[in-house]
């Protein structure tokens, strides 16, 4: 089910894309009317539009064009990211100060076309779901990516705030307080 609708947002992102690029220039082309310089505005707008799509996918598909987040069962960092304000067994000896990650995060038009297909006919939005959950991995790798290069041991007070910020994109903002934690009693470090 999930192939079928991927193939008819594809459909549909593929008709749009020769509606707009073949479609218009040929009407604008073939009316006589039309003059010179409305032609040439007509290509380089169709043009400029090309271009930032096509550089746009290039640099979502570069290697290290976000920090990658740790997969399923995977550990990275050794700090501990808690929303609780205190460590249990631990103390806190020093506080490092406020540490963030953020990202601003949509899905491929034949992702949104098929949730908003879901809307439709109700259910959970899977490919919103998805991207929130790869939109919180990469914005809490940051936010301990930053922890880290302050050394820190933990971070408490861990908190997440998300907004839309245009049509399907969605901002979220990790954030928290970086300590440093004194050795548990009775350990030799």
């Amino acid at each position: 089910m999930k192939a079928i609708r991927l193939l008819g947002g594809l459909v549909f992102a593929l008709g749009l894309f020769v509606v707009v690029f073949a479609g218009v220039p040929w009407f604008i082309y073939q009316d006589p009317l039309s003059t010179w310089w409305l032609k040439t505005a007509t290509y380089f707008m169709l043009g400029g539009v090309l271009v930032v799509l096509l550089s746009a996918a290039a640099e979502s598909r570069a290697p290290g064009a976000d920090v990658q987040a740790p997969g399923p069962g995977e550990t990275r960092s050794s700090i501990l990211v808690q929303t609780y304000s205190e460590i249990p067994g631990r103390e806190v000896a020093e506080v490092l100060g406020l540490v963030r990650g953020h990202t601003v995060y949509a899905i491929a038009l034949s992702k949104d076309i098929s949730a908003l297909m879901r809307m439709l006919l109700g259910g959970e939005l899977v490919e919103y779901a998805e991207m929130m959950g790869r939109a919180r991995d990469i914005a809490t790798a940051r936010m301990i990516a930053e922890a880290e290069q302050l050394g820190a041991d933990a971070i408490i007070s861990a908190r997440y705030v998300t907004a839309s910020v245009i049509g399907t994109a969605a901002e979220l903002l990790a954030y928290g307080t970086a300590v440093k934690l004194r050795s548990p009693a009775g350990s030799d470090g």
